[in-house]
């Protein structure tokens, strides 16, 4: 009997999906007006292709209908326009609509002014602490609020849209659905943000109305597995509730950063295959307990309704939910060629639902993901299955599909390859079911029977922990991550370096024929038959039986392939081999280093000498990047002012080099961080300075000047107050931007200014002081005012009119660095290199030129 014909993928709504979610890209950025004439253009668009298919279909009116025309070429892409057409103007309308309800209050216009309103909405992020980047503490706490009201500038109405809100953690307690009233001062965000601004909260908010009831059960239910989850131990503890339900509150920064090494994160993040889980957990025992179709069905989204529920609603459970039923039905079904329109389709109702999903990552991945999954998971098997059998083949076909399709997108957030991430997920794998079906059992149950709920906690607690451990151990190993180039360049050299992997794996008889070879075993047949002999009755009598030479081509043929390749990218991408920061030329005069959000800058003074600017943010960043840049001494440190950002760093650049002298700033804010910062040096035996405006030094063939310190005063006396014990600081509450030190520094070949976080009062003293100096203030290098917030003074930047601006940022909740910035600096001429894109680099000076070493991205 003759096997059936396979089915050919339907793509017919795949370029629907395409064109929606280009169309909603450009929504998710435009104006209310401009979405508007979109949408009248796609109703023109939709009406005249309507007509001509339908003139195309009865060309000759009612007589068509006695004499049938034969079908023309024409017609099929004719109906493919105006089904393309159609899904366009559906996410267009829709998305028009959205914008006219988001700009309903003002709240942007608002939010451009700086506006101090009051709010009225509903909690719909769950709170998350973070950290302060000022104060170093954990006392903020970031959440988004739906608006329903808003008064400002002595208007008040209804208004709509989401807020981004930043508070402190009096917010952190707010229950999930809540509605409440609160104030604060307003913050545009960036185009294309969900959020129509940010809200910096000033005080605790007001609850004026408990969640609806069916969420006072799922925030119930989520506090209780916290309590039953409390005595395992600290892994499971934390990853736990993140399994579950998706409550991440307790995961530390480390295992964090383990699980972003390994490619883990969808385990916390309730991705489609937590969905997969839970459905094909209720569709098992439904067919154990033999219910009839109807009732699977019923049983079946129920289920479902409430797993989305006890996740929260938030759109990115809603796309997880709707891509995790796409997948089971492509995957557990066999059916891709079915699973394809249907995930397309899936796309194009999210889109009109939520425009701004096509501007996220997490859209993207579960999107890209879902579509490798139904299409590249069976194939891969099949190919692998003859040479590792079909369980395994299927195992490994899962991880690595979906590895390949999302890591070129994976790159542009994080401009690196997981190198584990597909070993790491086989063996993580077998604990993710048993972890989320006994968390969710464990959730249900907590609140009416405490004690059962501990006894399935543990088993799902050892799950979690399994995974955990998985991802420190792999993210622990040589060379867990591997860096690569970001932004769109990288991406799309991955992408490209992956699709020819793949036809080489994929065709490999056929590589091997343009090289002359013969393949001695047939298609599809997995190991030789020598090979599989060899395990059997041994080494010598299988190669006595193989054909040694074609063998020994073969090989010489796939070694060829592997060197060719790895001097291409030896070639083309050095950071492969070596990252940014250990291919800093001797010749350098100033290093950027990334430290994340925060500031460390390094002028040369000599061989193994340096005058460094701040630290960094707590970790080991800024001492690692001087140990890549060979400083042992540093003859002065600069600590600009004493937020978290700036010198929490300072342990590891005090470890293992001598500091010689080091410059602080002479107000005490915040308070404890001024304590730390002092304790540390003077146990250290370094001489502190207090800064004052006029002093400076000379540290071999470089000089240093303060020009501002303090809260921009100027002093006549320009001797620093210098002391081996323990200065005295003024105190205050607030105003450490201002405070910061602005110090010139000059070396033989450039100038540079660094800036601190000044803000506008600061800035526009020292322009006023700058403009005032002989010979005027032009310099070559500037780093950049408070990591390029949106408060920049054009007179400043104006009159440094620096040749290169750096801005030193990196992953953050604030904007930085703003577009506002960035265009300040370029307007002057300045080119713009940044940390967060660029890691760290070096400037260097030849032939008269300043040029940029170790950015591939500026």
């Amino acid at each position: 009997m003759r096997p059936p014909r396979a089915t050919a993928t339907d793509l017919r709504l795949v370029p629907a999906a395409l064109a929606s979610w280009g169309s909603a890209w450009w929504l998710a950025g435009a104006e209310p007006e401009a979405a508007l004439v979109g949408t009248v253009v796609g109703t023109a668009s939709v009406v005249l292709l309507g007509v001509l298919l339908l003139v195309a279909r009865h060309p000759r009116g009612v007589t068509a209908a006695r004499v049938p025309e034969p079908r023309t070429p024409g017609r099929p892409w004719l109906g493919q326009c105006t089904l393309v057409a159609a899904c366009v103007l559906a996410v267009l309308a829709a998305g028009t609509v959205h914008l006219v309800a988001r700009d309903r209050g003002g709240t942007a216009d608002l939010a451009d002014q700086g506006a101090t309103v009051e709010v009225l909405g509903r909690v719909v992020g769950e709170p998350e602490v973070v950290t302060n980047p000022w104060s170093g503490a954990a006392d903020s706490v970031r959440t988004t609020l739906a608006l329903d009201a808003l008064a400002g500038r002595g208007a008040a109405g209804p208004a709509g849209g989401h807020v981004d809100v930043l508070a402190d953690v009096t917010w952190g307690d707010l229950a999930y659905g809540s509605e409440v009233r609160a104030s604060g001062t307003l913050m545009p965000t960036d185009p294309g943000d969900k959020a129509v601004a940010t809200l910096v909260a000033t005080g605790p908010p007001t609850v004026t109305r408990a969640p609806v009831p069916a969420l006072g059960i799922v925030n119930t239910l989520r506090a209780d597995l916290l309590t039953v989850s409390d005595g395992l131990p600290a892994d499971a503890r934390a990853l736990l509730p993140g399994v579950a339900v998706g409550d991440t509150s307790h995961i530390d920064d480390e295992l964090d950063e383990a699980l972003r090494t390994t490619g883990l994160t969808h385990v916390t993040a309730v991705s489609g295959g937590h969905f997969a889980i839970v459905v094909a957990t209720v569709t098992a025992l439904c067919a154990t307990a033999r219910a009839p179709r109807g009732v699977r069905v019923v049983v079946t989204g129920t289920v479902m309704a409430g797993f989305v529920l006890l996740v929260h609603p938030d759109p990115s459970v809603l796309r997880a939910a709707a891509m995790g039923a796409v997948g089971l039905v492509g995957i557990g079904l066999g059916r891709p060629s079915r699973a394809l329109p249907a995930l397309a389709a899936v796309v194009v109702v999210l889109l009109v639902l939520d425009p701004w999903l096509a501007r996220s990552y997490g859209f993207v991945l579960s999107s890209v993901a879902t579509a490798a999954l139904v299409l590249g998971t069976q194939p891969l098997a099949r190919r692998l299955t003859p040479w590792i059998g079909t369980v395994p083949a299927f195992a490994l076909a899962v991880p690595l599909t979906a590895q390949l399709a999302c890591a070129p997108i994976l790159v542009l957030l994080d401009p690196s390859v997981a190198t584990y991430a597909v070993p790491a997920n086989l063996v993580a794998a077998p604990a993710l079911v048993p972890a989320t079906v006994l968390g969710v059992l464990a959730t249900l149950v907590a609140p009416w029977f405490p004690s059962a709920g501990v006894a399935l906690a543990w088993p799902a607690g050892m799950a979690s922990w399994w995974i955990a451990a998985v991802a420190r151990s792999f993210a622990g190993l040589p060379g867990a991550r591997m860096p690569w180039p970001g932004g769109i360049g990288g991406a799309a050299a991955l992408a490209v370096l992956t699709v020819v992997g793949l036809v080489l794996v994929w065709r490999w008889r056929w590589v091997a024929s343009l090289a002359g070879m013969r393949v001695p075993w047939s298609r599809g047949s997995g190991w030789p038959h020598t090979w599989r002999t060899a395990v059997r009755t041994g080494a010598r009598e299988a190669f006595t039986a193989r054909r040694r030479r074609a063998t020994l081509r073969l090989l010489v043929a796939w070694v060829m392939v592997a060197v060719a390749t790895t001097g291409c990218v030896v070639l083309a991408w050095p950071r492969w081999i070596a990252p940014a920061g250990r291919d800093v030329p001797d010749d350098w005069a100033v290093a950027a280093c990334d430290v994340g959000q925060g500031d460390g800058l390094v002028v040369r003074t000599g061989a193994g000498r340096g005058l460094m600017v701040d630290v960094g943010p707590a970790g080991d960043a800024a001492g690692t990047c001087l140990d890549e840049l060979g400083i042992e001494r540093l003859d002065l440190l600069v600590l600009t002012h004493f937020h978290a950002d700036h010198v929490g760093g300072l342990d590891a650049v005090l470890d293992g080099r001598q500091v010689d002298r080091a410059l602080v700033t002479g107000l005490g804010d915040p308070a404890h961080q001024a304590e730390r910062v002092l304790d540390d040096l003077t146990g250290r035996g370094v001489l502190v300075e207090i800064a004052e405006p006029g002093a400076g030094g000379v540290l071999g063939d470089v000089t240093w000047e303060v020009l501002q310190a303090g809260r921009g005063t100027t002093s006549s006396d320009p001797t620093p107050s210098r002391q081996r014990g323990r200065p005295t600081l003024a105190e205050a509450d607030g105003g450490a931007n201002d405070a910061s030190i602005a110090l010139l520094v000059t070396t033989p070949r450039l100038t540079l200014v660094a800036l601190g976080d000044l803000e506008d009062s600061g800035q526009e003293t020292l322009d006023r002081t700058l403009r005032s100096r002989a010979g005027g203030a032009d310099v070559d290098v500037v780093k950049v005012a408070h990591h390029g917030s949106r408060v920049q003074s054009p007179g400043l930047a104006a009159t440094l009119s620096p040749t290169v601006a750096i801005v030193s940022s990196g992953e953050n909740t604030y904007g930085h660095p703003t577009d506002a910035a960035l265009d300040l600096y370029e307007s002057v001429g300045a080119a713009v290199l940044r940390t967060d894109r660029c890691g760290t680099f070096a400037l260097v000076v030849r032939d008269g030129a300043l040029a940029v070493a170790g950015c591939e991205d500026g």
